[in-house]
């Protein structure tokens, strides 16, 4: 057997279900289902039981993460209880490939008397599911595209696939932005480069490196060493920045001073004008103007041009903006 070509045929396979599906779609049901879930003023319900569970799972998390409140709720404990997770507000969406499992079937009374609008994902229009729902979403797949005809394959990625166009679409309706996407995610690498700001990561206080710019070039090691940053902010009188002396600006004034270096002072050896960061900006923005620039570290300032932080590449690695 070539398992690599057997791969590949499976690949299309799948995606031409999904194609197919795309054209037997009706236009009615499809709007139908759109209009009761925009206007849902609960939550969206997904519900199913095996492989068509673990797909509804995936579709009701895809929903959630992108504006829309929804949950899973699995047929089976739905029969034994948990039917009192739907409110007469929600909108349940059923996903089988039969659409006679008999879970969901005994979970459709319950949903008609109590008001609830009911879309399916069946490949079936002739089953108990579609006949009861409000909007049916014809996926159906040719029994041949199913592995001996029986394991769920192209039936499911095409459910899946269904599930995720509505979301999308629902995304679209409610202009969901990147934004938005990041408050669901802020333990993620978006959330992160969306939500942290300078001010959440730099080190400030007693951690800051700070030298006054008449301060001997003794003065300026001890506070790098001390502050462990590799760098020192020198500031003017008046407390404003006015350069910045790191690891490599040491390693290139002794190229040139040589033993001389301690007799100079943090203006004699400063790099003026430095780039800066202000507390509100993005981190990822912090980011850009550190790979821009080939640095690794940037003071921060205040709107009097103070310095009030100090952020390097590693705070940034390690909060997992990179």
């Amino acid at each position: 057997m070539n398992i690599y070509q057997t791969v590949l045929e499976e690949l299309a396979k799948e995606a031409s279900a999904i194609l197919k599906v795309a054209e037997q779609l009706d236009k009615s049901a499809v709007e139908k289902a759109f209009s009761l879930l925009c206007n849902c003023k609960g939550k969206v319900v997904l519900t199913g039981i095996g492989k068509a569970g673990i797909i509804a799972r995936k579709i009701s998390a895809t929903l959630a993460s992108t504006g829309t409140t929804s949950i899973f709720l699995h047929a089976a404990e739905g029969i034994h209880g948990d039917l009192g997770m739907i409110e007469p507000t929600d909108v349940v969406i059923a996903v089988s490939n039969s659409g006679n499992s008999q879970e969901l079937i005994a979970i459709i009374p319950f949903l008609r008397f109590n008001h609830v609008p009911l879309i399916a994902l069946t490949g079936s229009l002739a089953s108990q599911l579609a006949q009861n729902a409000d909007a049916v979403l014809n996926c159906h797949v040719p029994v041949e595209y199913e592995p001996l005809g029986l394991v769920p394959t192209s039936s499911t990625t095409v459910a899946l696939a269904v599930g995720d166009a509505l979301a999308i679409g629902l995304l679209r309706y409610k202009n969901f932005q990147l934004q938005d996407f990041a408050r669901f995610h802020p333990g993620g690498t978006i959330g992160k480069r969306l939500l942290l700001r300078v001010k959440d990561l730099m080190h400030q206080g007693e951690d800051l490196p700070l030298v006054d710019c008449d301060a001997p070039m003794a003065q300026v090691i001890m506070e790098m060493t001390t502050k462990k940053l590799g760098c020192a902010a020198i500031v003017n009188c008046d407390g404003t920045l006015a350069g910045m002396i790191t690891d490599g600006d040491l390693r290139r004034q002794l190229q040139t001073k040589g033993d001389n270096l301690l007799t100079f002072t943090a203006m004699d050896c400063m790099t003026a004008n430095p780039k800066y960061l202000q507390p509100e900006e993005l981190a990822v923005n912090a980011l850009n103007v550190m790979e821009k620039h080939n640095i690794t570290m940037l003071p921060v300032l205040n709107d009097t041009q103070i310095p009030v932080g100090m952020l390097h590449m590693h705070d940034l690695i390690k909060a997992g903006v990179i």
